[in-house]
């Protein structure tokens, strides 16, 4: 067991989240000094927001990374709470962009992205220290295209890590743990909500939770309608991180993070009686397996984040500005 399922699964972990990293740390380094300027700016109301923090998130390819940003400008007093009600609604939205992504069964273009990756770091590398071109030397075009660079590989990594990851499922299938869950999973679909936030509160990645269950749906190894309950308990799952960010800070970046946990808890819970549908409208979208989860965590992160808008307008929300 360590050796089919323990020692592959946690080195395909390693390798998706260093190019999750990767890839979070190059796109920031693009447009992390803009950001902040561009969320204080364009977040006047709910709709606003929600908009800012979709397309803020589907760039920078993390949630947990523009709800840090937003609780650590709300802790500065750079913004009020009520205007991140909108970005955080918005962020639902956009980290659907990676699982997407994943559900397209890119993993074989995984090697030749890499390759191009370093072969163009190589080169603006080289062109950078050249001196017979003197001029080119720190343009901000070469800076972009090395970070560019930079986020194509951690996306080839990215892949790399969800097959490393999805290539234990047989194994799993096999082993006596799965079949217990599985078989407590038969008389309920809540446990497989509950493994959902528990994998992703630990690992500390929703994306990297519904790529395996992606790989286990395709093989047959897990039903569909369990996947689509794990993928509702990753959502939930995530909000942990934000928790740990607004630990020792004020009072409004804590209502920041609570309000994360309250969106996603509550559209979870909300859904769960509707996992028949929800597989049945997800199937009707694709036929693939892996395309039916990524779909189906796209079409609860939008339903959730509309539902909830309208709430965002209400007075008490809006006049919510709690003392630090």
């Amino acid at each position: 067991m360590v050796h089919t399922i323990l020692i592959p699964m946690l080195l395909g972990f390693a390798v998706f989240m260093c190019g999750m990293k990767l890839m979070e740390l190059a796109l920031h380094r693009l447009a992390g000094p803009y950001l902040t300027r561009f969320l204080a700016r364009s977040t006047a109301t709910p709709i606003h927001g929600l908009a800012i923090g979709t397309v803020s998130t589907a760039f920078l390819q993390s949630s947990t990374a523009v709800t840090v940003i937003a609780i650590g400008m709300v802790n500065a007093g750079l913004l009020t709470f009520p205007r991140t009600l909108g970005i955080i609604l918005g962020t639902n939205i956009g980290t659907c962009i990676t699982t997407e992504l994943i559900g397209l069964n890119l993993n074989k273009l995984a090697m030749p992205l890499l390759i191009a990756a370093v072969g163009m770091w190589l080169i603006t590398a080289l062109v950078g220290e050249i001196r017979l071109f003197p001029a080119i030397r720190g343009a901000r075009w070469l800076d972009t295209l090395r970070s560019s660079s930079v986020v194509l590989c951690g996306f080839a990594l990215l892949l790399t890590g969800i097959t490393m990851m999805q290539g234990v499922g047989p194994a799993v299938q096999e082993s006596s743990m799965f079949g217990w869950f599985l078989a407590k999973a038969d008389d309920s679909l809540w446990w497989g909500l509950a493994a959902g936030a528990i994998l992703t509160a630990v690992v500390h990645s929703s994306a990297a939770v519904i790529g395996i269950i992606m790989g286990f749906v395709s093989i047959g190894a897990m039903p569909i309608e369990l996947g689509i309950a794990v993928v509702l308990g990753a959502n939930i799952g995530t909000c942990a991180t934000a928790l740990l960010a607004s630990i020792g800070g004020t009072k409004a970046g804590q209502y920041v993070a609570w309000s994360h946990v309250v969106l996603n808890a509550g559209g979870a819970l909300l859904f769960m009686p509707f996992l028949g549908e929800l597989s049945l409208l997800s199937e009707w979208v694709s036929s693939s397996a892996a395309g039916q989860i990524a779909h189906t965590q796209t079409i609860f992160n939008i339903l959730s984040s509309l539902l909830a808008l309208p709430f965002c307008y209400l007075g008490k929300f809006r006049r919510l500005d709690p003392v630090t």
